[in-house]
């Protein structure tokens, strides 16, 4: 009997799939505990509720922003915002960086593994709609995927997921989120520090 062999594109992608989820896991018990304590109605509250984690502070804050991109329960600009004011303009660049992007990636894994029927689960059908209007009528969605990612108030967030659900490889996905992304947390993590 033939054992089928695992290729080694495969054996990372599971990695990177479990890690996710059980990132993606720890990251929402914080969210919920937060979310039932009301902890995220305001700034100054969601600032409170990661102030009080002491040294764990970064971590909090960091599994936060992992799970607004993937489940959008917190807006993504608030916990840049609590960023900036608690860790200055370099050290909240840093933590929404690192997890927006683990975010962004994750959603994109998920997609690609479960599909269109988790999407269509997480995602409100009307943007699903629109979405996929712009993603159909889009002559080059690498340069869209791009620019979303790049620009502010861009809906990026539902592109990480649709771009696990077209044909599109691992490697170019990543290194858009790695070299776009980091702008626009920067152009907030600078404004935020500065003018709050």
């Amino acid at each position: 009997m033939e054992t089928k062999r695992i290729s080694k594109e495969d054996l990372i992608k599971n990695f990177f799939l479990i890690f996710g989820i059980l990132l993606l896991c720890i990251s929402a018990l914080f969210v919920a505990k937060g979310r039932m304590d009301g902890h995220f109605s305001s700034i100054d509250s969601m600032r409170e509720y990661v102030n009080s984690y002491g040294m764990f502070r970064p971590v909090l804050l960091t599994l936060i922003q992992v799970v607004q991109v993937v489940l959008p329960v917190v807006p993504g600009m608030t916990g840049c915002i609590v960023g900036a004011v608690l860790f200055g303009s370099t050290g909240g660049f840093l933590i929404n960086y690192i997890g927006i992007s683990a975010g962004s990636i994750i959603a994109f894994f998920l997609a690609k593994r479960y599909g269109t029927n988790l999407v269509a689960k997480l995602i409100p059908m009307e943007k699903y709609e629109s979405t996929i209007e712009k993603i159909n009528k889009s002559k080059n969605y690498l340069i869209l995927l791009f620019l979303s990612i790049l620009l502010p108030l861009a809906p990026d967030d539902f592109l990480c997921y649709f771009s696990g659900l077209i044909k599109m490889s691992t490697k170019k996905f990543v290194l858009i989120i790695l070299v776009s992304k980091p702008w626009c947390i920067l152009f907030y993590s600078l404004f935020f520090s500065y003018f709050i």
